[in-house]
């Protein structure tokens, strides 16, 4: 008798451990890099919603010092977590970058209510599109 064996999902379960383990690698960067570059981001973030009219404040500092903070506390979050604030925008954008879902609902359920806020507009794609160009560019190139 061989020891080979014919089962035809074992390629496929080869290929979807792959591709996990790139997002998982792509998702760790992201989140190492959010951090390192917290302050960069926040503040390029906060202009552009700023530009686009998608938020109104009556203090840009808070609202950076804001960002900068959730940027650092990212990779603290336990997956759980993570995917329970994302769940609400998972269908938003086919391959989404998740750090720009997170932020664009903590802008829609958290920032609204930050007492420097003084509206928030757009909808979540509007939001997200915002996000993701300044968020977009962490995200390593494949």
């Amino acid at each position: 008798m061989s020891g080979y064996s014919s089962n035809p999902y074992r390629m496929d379960a080869r290929t979807t451990n792959s591709i996990d383990r790139k997002r998982e690698q792509e998702r760790r960067f992201m989140l190492q890099t959010a951090f390192k570059n917290s302050d960069e981001l926040a503040a390029k973030l906060v202009q552009r919603l700023l530009d686009k009219h998608i938020i109104e404040t009556n203090s840009e500092a808070s609202i950076r010092e804001v960002f900068v903070k959730v940027l650092r506390t990212l990779q603290d979050l336990d997956e759980h977590d993570f995917n329970f604030k994302i769940a609400p925008l998972r269908s938003l954008i086919p391959n989404a970058n998740m750090i720009s879902l997170y932020l664009t609902q903590y802008i829609i359920e958290d920032l609204l209510n930050h007492r420097d806020i003084e509206d928030v507009f757009g909808d979540e794609n509007e939001i997200y599109q915002v996000v993701d160009s300044i968020i977009n560019a962490i995200r390593p190139q494949s």
